[in-house]
């Protein structure tokens, strides 16, 4: 009898990386209600489906890869985000940014990322406008379906806050008690992420690092230059998405350069560019923007450090 075929592909990797969302799922669930418990399996199932329908043909099985973006994805909404945009958002990212190239490890885009950006500019409404407020004592979330509304929206979110007025402390941004999106509130739970992902050499660190060094150096050079809006280089990196971002989209190895000198002018210029789309762009949250432009020069940085490595003979010219 033949063995039969899983459903899913084996990746001990990818596993890894859901272990790293766990503890962030979890404060998620408590800062803004169980609704983030239920839109996250609303968006895998999602993902998983949309996977399957491209997958069955050739009785290939569905990635375990899929699950961390749906997870990752849905932990970059805000709480109240509806479910059928989510759902739109992750079929995008999962068609267009992975299928179309042919599946798992040809893709050219981060799934997630790029299904987050095409429902924040399509509906910017659900993904700008609408924040919870975020429990501040035990049980906070974990008796409720979803956490009070804010019915001010212009200073709903801390780096939206900080540009008018004094915003939330860094202890507040620290512990994660904050509003925001769901996944990126916390800076302490990132950490956490981090140091496992690291620990357990699923991450590079290296591609970690290196958007953190570009957005404080360009942070910094824009707030003591005095640039409008542009709050100082410790707020900037805890009130937004660019810690995030960077422990668990700049790392996926599948979109980022190969190359070690690569990968730190990858990293490095994500961090720039999301800088500068913050600070002279009309959308504040710049590091998914910044992600999807250098994804697409990651495999050009390859090919320009291998040229440039290679020794004359290799580039035609003539031997010493």
């Amino acid at each position: 009898m033949a063995k039969q075929k899983s459903f899913f592909m084996k990746q001990a990797m990818m596993r890894k990386v859901l272990y790293a969302t766990i503890p962030i799922l979890i404060g998620a669930t408590y800062f803004f209600g169980l609704r983030t418990l239920i839109l996250t399996a609303v968006v895998t199932i999602t993902a998983i489906i949309t996977e399957y329908l491209f997958k069955r043909k050739d009785g290939k099985p569905v990635s375990e890869a899929v699950i961390v973006s749906a997870v990752l994805f849905t932990l970059t909404l805000p709480v109240a985000t509806p479910y059928w945009v989510a759902m739109v958002g992750i079929i995008f990212g999962i068609v267009f940014a992975k299928e179309v190239f042919g599946g798992f490890g040809r893709n050219v885009f981060n799934p997630a990322i790029a299904g987050r950006t095409f429902i924040y500019v399509s509906f910017p409404g659900f993904l700008t406008n609408q924040w919870n407020l975020a429990s501040q004592s035990f049980p906070g979330g974990f008796t409720k379906y979803m956490t009070d509304s804010i019915e001010t929206v212009s200073g709903a979110t801390p780096l939206v806050y900080a540009a008018v007025e004094e915003g939330p402390s860094l202890s507040e941004l620290i512990i994660g008690n904050v509003s925001g999106s769901l996944g990126e509130t916390s800076v302490i739970l990132i950490l956490v992420a981090a140091v496992y992902l690291l620990a357990t050499k699923t991450a590079d660190w290296k591609l970690m690092a290196a958007p953190l060094v570009g957005f404080i150096a360009l942070n910094s050079i824009f707030y003591f230059v005095g640039f409008d809006g542009v709050p100082d280089p410790v707020f900037g990196l805890t009130s937004g998405s660019m810690l995030f971002l960077s422990v668990f989209f700049v790392t996926e190895p599948i979109t980022a350069p190969k190359t070690t000198e690569a990968k730190w002018i990858y990293g490095i210029l994500v961090g720039c560019v999301a800088v500068i789309i913050r600070t002279f762009g009309i959308f504040i949250a710049g590091g998914m923007f910044a992600l999807l432009i250098m994804n697409t020069f990651s495999p050009i940085l390859d090919v320009a450090v291998k040229e440039l490595k290679a020794p004359k003979s290799e580039k035609g010219g003539n031997p010493a």
